[in-house]
């Protein structure tokens, strides 16, 4: 097998819309028109895609690797660095943050550094600012655990469990209102560990035969149809059963799914397009994201601006910037990085 891969541009297409719409649920208040929780329902199918996406990638790179332990080591460390580095970067910008705003540092100091729990750090990925962080966390466990049951040749069996906990995890979401599940469900057991064993199986080619004979105008519609479904199962949910708001739902499953499978189907979509190129940086844009709105809202709070932070306009305006400036924040950061290795290997 070629080491190369084939990039599948639809995958990076359908990442721009997915990172647009994280950017959305994190600028965007939820609640206050129906218009605007719509959007926020909408929008839920972003982070499960990315678990697909990663779970996909990943297999692709297993099947074409002779040394799949080896890359399994790189892939982990890979993301491992990713997570401790910008951990060290949300806790530093949060001391900042800390030292403008406080009245006895060093005790409020104290506070933040005891606030912190080995599980937060090391499995949760919360504590900080960053709390997007979180995804990098529960990626990395997913990958350990699908690693594992790879090498017990039992990722279908592992696919039921992890079907089963995501369901479960619903209760601590969207379905408490029906049994308040005790624990925390945003992260791997819950949810990456579900779409990431998703992803994994669309690798295999013969798993994805079946899907090939669907029409892109049948993909679409049942797209749409679901899109429609998780709004109404998300307004039922939260605001007819009073239920508490929901991070995904059932007929999440179905539309990551059927988006992934048109991806698959539809390599070249949105190739040479501006947002494709965008779509392959979704994971920089995604972590540093937070900072740009938190300093967003900062310079509003400033110049006394805090009440026309609701303003739609501004909300528009606020997205786009933001997405424009992590974007080209993680371009220039790789750039340096790149040029930073460069230097190194040559003195």
């Amino acid at each position: 097998m070629g080491e190369q891969m084939e990039r599948n541009n639809a995958i990076d297409f359908i990442k721009f819309f997915a990172i647009l719409s994280v950017v959305i649920i994190h600028v965007f208040p939820r609640d206050s028109q129906i218009g605007l929780f719509i959007l926020d329902n909408i929008s839920r199918f972003a982070v499960p895609f990315f678990f697909t996406a990663s779970g996909y990638l990943f297999g692709k790179k297993m099947m074409h690797k002779r040394d799949s332990f080896d890359y399994f080591k790189r892939y982990i460390i890979k993301i491992l660095k990713l997570y401790l580095c910008w951990l060290f970067f949300y806790m530093m910008y949060d001391v900042l943050i800390l030292y403008k705003d406080a009245t006895d540092a060093p005790k409020e100091f104290e506070q933040y550094i005891n606030h912190f729990s080995f599980l937060d750090l090391i499995y949760y990925g919360t504590g900080t600012s960053g709390y997007q962080l979180w995804f990098l966390t529960a990626l990395i466990w997913s990958v350990i655990i699908l690693f594992g049951f790879l090498k017990l040749k039992k990722v279908r069996l592992l696919l039921t469990i992890s079907l089963v906990l995501n369901l479960l995890g619903l209760f601590g979401q969207s379905y408490s209102v029906f049994y308040d599940f005790p624990l925390s469900t945003r992260d791997a057991l819950f949810i990456g560990l579900f779409y990431t064993t998703l992803g994994f199986f669309f690798a295999d080619d013969e798993f994805f035969k079946k899907a090939r004979a669907i029409t892109a105008k049948t993909f679409l519609l049942l797209i749409f149809i679901f899109f429609i479904v998780q709004v109404v199962e998300g307004y039922l949910l939260d605001k007819i059963l009073s239920g508490s708001h929901g991070e995904y739902f059932i007929s999440t499953i179905f539309l990551t799914a059927f988006l992934f499978l048109f991806a698959l189907n539809n390599k070249t979509l949105g190739k040479d397009l501006f947002i494709t190129k965008v779509g392959g940086r979704a994971l920089g844009i995604y972590i540093v994201h937070v900072v740009f709105i938190d300093i967003f809202d900062l310079i509003l709070s400033t110049v006394k601006m805090d009440h026309i932070s609701d303003n739609l306009f501004l909300k528009l305006f606020e997205t786009l910037l933001i997405i424009s400036m992590s974007y080209l924040s993680y371009d220039l950061l790789q750039y340096f990085k790149r040029r930073l290795s460069k230097l190194i290997k040559s003195s």
